[in-house]
């Protein structure tokens, strides 16, 4: 059993942002060697998700309208009253929706990789998914095989 561990750095540009990592994460499988395994895609920001869904501009947009419709940027959250938190670390940005989309999200994806390829369908691809932006951000990219 072999482990293969890469990084790969984004600066996303938008508050929201669907940034397709597929072709990278399989140029980091193809760097790894393992033929057989599995690929895990892992953000580690809690405004930020994975997803695999359709690279399709007009999907994307629906995705967006979607996520700004269940968790709206302009509602209350708690999360924002940075004046009433005693031992706050935060960056002052007012981003308790980014943290609630990206909760809904989820921040990892694991996908079979056989004969070096992952096994996604060619309607599928990897989507870094941005919160919070803009930002430099940081995807962890481990591949597990033979």
């Amino acid at each position: 059993m072999k482990i293969h561990r890469e990084q790969i750095d984004l600066e996303s540009k938008t508050q929201i942002q669907f940034m397709d990592i597929t072709d990278r994460v399989q140029e980091i499988i193809d760097h790894s060697g393992i033929r057989e395994g599995q690929v895990l895609i892992y953000v580690p920001h809690t405004t930020m998700g994975v997803a695999i869904n359709h690279n399709e501009s007009m999907l994307l947009q629906d995705f967006m309208r979607v996520l700004y419709k269940i968790v709206p940027v302009d509602d209350q959250y708690t999360h924002d009253l940075f004046e009433l938190k005693r031992d706050s670390t935060s960056d002052g940005r007012s981003n308790g929706h980014s943290h609630c989309k990206a909760i809904l999200l989820g921040n990892s994806e694991t996908i079979p990789v056989e004969k070096g390829k992952m096994r996604l369908t060619e309607r599928q691809n990897i989507f870094a998914v941005e919160f919070d932006g803009s930002r430099k951000r940081d995807v962890l990219i481990q591949v597990i095989g033979i």
